[in-house]
């Protein structure tokens, strides 16, 4: 005799199943019934805030970089269940080559982001909140997919400006061997968010009487449904004991763990630099640039994720430019003994790059080069084309030329134009170079501090800005020099201290002296402690009020919408 019983079962979680049987017998063969039930599975999840996460090879582009240049994984988007995926897959492609991070996400799956944080140790993978921005084609795009591998990376600069590391990416983060947060940079958490997901099984069972025992011969699934879902934002104990350990495991304080308990699920709570390194978050309050700057492979011994690739007969564009302007019309007095002799000085107008400035982007003046004497009336021609804006000007010279930089000095303070020490990254074209034509005026491209300088004459140059501005990672140095009563009356009308005059006479032409921030703090050179990205930040232009050099482009589209003219 067979018989079929079936039932209706309440809400249970995972795999577990709960069943309430009723009586319905039928005489004859074995038959088949259907036992309903919920099933519930929890699931981290963040809101819907961009693409799924995706992850590159790059190889810096910064100028000068090549034939020896650093490499890095961008991971930029939102972790979800198949982000270590993935990562593995790629990971195999480097063949054991330990590239660090740079990352750019605003959460998403807690599950996968513990598994890309082990992943990452067990790979012994540096890594820094920073976001790539490419040069060329994007990874998006299926002509560049196959540029995702050891051999042809894509190239690109990165920066930290901006860039995010929220609410799930601390958990992935916190696997790096090296962890770095710049000053720019945001990392934050918040309670984690648990959806549950209710499912409808139909089950299917068959099984006969024997002995007056019943005896199931099968059971299996005939159909799912959705049956809603609901979500929670307390942490459940089983939960807050995995992130417990994982932490631990990681060798980070679990003061991670009570800030994000601490916080609202509706809020972010930004962790401080400090605060980050008493927590063991960070392993130093270095940024990115430690990692992926373009002088970090002249160093000894040189770091793993540095890779030189020969020449192959064929000069890339900015070369053939570089061999073109070398050159010069007129050789400075100073620059003649100097062995990182540079081009000419050239003025070029910049609009800032990073996306999170659009359309409202800063915009400045990239001096990149030798001072010479004919350095003041380029940059007066310069300044001619802008009608009356007042740009900041960033500094990147080896110096050269005094009366040139003094004539230039005067020109800066005569327009009230500020200026900061940094190199500027272009990432349309290099405008130089034959063919790279400007948009609008203003190439595209944004600021690097490492591994800037200014340099001797430069100082003079400098001296003349109405902010001033040199920061931590940047190299001002200063030697002894000609024209001393010119030198030391131009410093006092600029309302310089004549510790900067001693300093510069104290240190031998042939030996550079660097000085420290707190020297030029003190000597009156810079009026504040902050870096390029005071005046060229991509955030600057939504302080208030908003500083002059910030200009909002038209919409691609403003000119078809405008009325039509006759």
């Amino acid at each position: 005799m067979g018989c079929t019983r079936g039932g209706f079962a309440g809400l249970v979680r995972r795999s577990d199943s709960i069943r309430w049987w009723r009586g319905l017998f039928r005489l004859g063969l074995a038959a088949v019934i259907g036992l309903a039930s919920f099933v519930v599975e929890a699931k981290d999840e963040a809101p819907d805030l961009g693409p799924t996460m995706r992850f590159a090879v790059v190889r810096s582009s910064a100028t000068g970089c090549e034939p020896n240049c650093p490499e890095w994984i961008s991971a930029e988007g939102i972790i979800e269940a198949g982000t270590p995926a993935l990562f593995r897959r790629l990971l195999k492609t480097l063949g054991g080559r330990q590239l660090p991070i740079v990352v750019n996400s605003p959460g998403g799956n807690v599950d996968a982001a513990l598994q890309l944080g082990r992943m990452i140790r067990k790979a012994n993978l540096d890594i820094a909140v920073g976001t790539t921005e490419l040069a060329g084609c994007s990874p998006e795009m299926k002509t560049c997919r196959d540029n995702d591998s050891k051999n042809t990376p894509h190239a690109g600069v990165a920066y930290d400006s901006g860039a995010m590391c929220n609410s799930a990416c601390p958990l992935m983060f916190a696997g790096g061997v090296r962890r770095l947060v710049g000053e720019w940079a945001f990392l934050g958490v918040h309670q984690i968010t648990t959806t549950y997901h209710r499912e409808k099984l139909l089950y299917r069972t068959t099984y006969k009487i024997v002995n007056g025992k019943k005896k199931v011969l099968s059971t299996r699934i005939v159909s799912r449904k959705n049956a809603g879902s609901y979500k929670t934002y307390e942490m459940s104990k089983a939960v807050e004991k995995r992130l417990t350990g994982y932490l631990k495991e990681m060798g980070v304080g679990q003061g991670v763990l009570d800030v994000m308990k601490a916080t609202p699920a509706s809020d972010i709570r930004q962790i401080e630099p400090d605060d980050m390194l008493e927590m063991k978050l960070v392993t130093s309050l270095d940024s990115l640039d430690l990692l992926t700057e373009a002088t970090i492979c002249r160093r000894d011994p040189v770091p793993t994720n540095c890779r030189e690739i020969p020449a192959n007969g064929k000069a890339k564009p900015a070369e053939v430019a570089m061999v073109a302007t070398e050159p010069t019309l007129s050789q400075p007095t100073e620059a003649a003994s100097s062995p990182r002799q540079e081009r000419e000085m050239r003025f070029v107008l910049v609009r800032g790059s990073n996306p999170l400035c659009n359309p409202d982007c800063p915009e400045w003046i990239a001096a990149e080069g030798t001072i010479v004497a004919a350095t003041p009336d380029r940059l007066r021609e310069l300044l001619d084309t802008v009608g009356g804006r007042r740009l900041p000007v960033v500094v990147n010279s080896p110096g050269g030329d005094i009366q040139g930089a003094l004539a230039t000095g005067r020109l800066i303070r005569e327009r009230r134009l500020d200026v900061a020490v940094a190199r500027t990254d272009f990432l349309d074209c290099d405008p130089g170079a034959a063919g790279c034509v400007a948009k609008d005026g203003f190439h595209s491209g944004l600021t690097v501090e490492a591994g800037a300088e200014c340099d001797a004459a430069c100082a003079v140059m400098i001296a003349g800005g109405a902010r001033r501005f040199v920061g931590a990672d940047a190299h001002f140095l200063v030697h002894s020099m000609g024209m001393e009563d010119k030198v030391r009356a131009y410093l006092e009308e600029m309302a310089i201290g004549a510790g900067l005059f001693v300093a510069m006479q104290s240190a031998q032409f042939a030996k550079h002296r660097e000085l420290s921030q707190d020297e030029l703090a003190e000597f009156g050179l810079t009026t504040g402690r902050q870096s390029v990205d005071a005046l060229t930040g991509a955030t600057i232009c939504k302080l208030s009020p908003k500083p002059g050099n910030c200009r909002v482009l038209p919409s691609a589209n403003a000119e078809a919408e405008s009325p039509a003219k006759l």
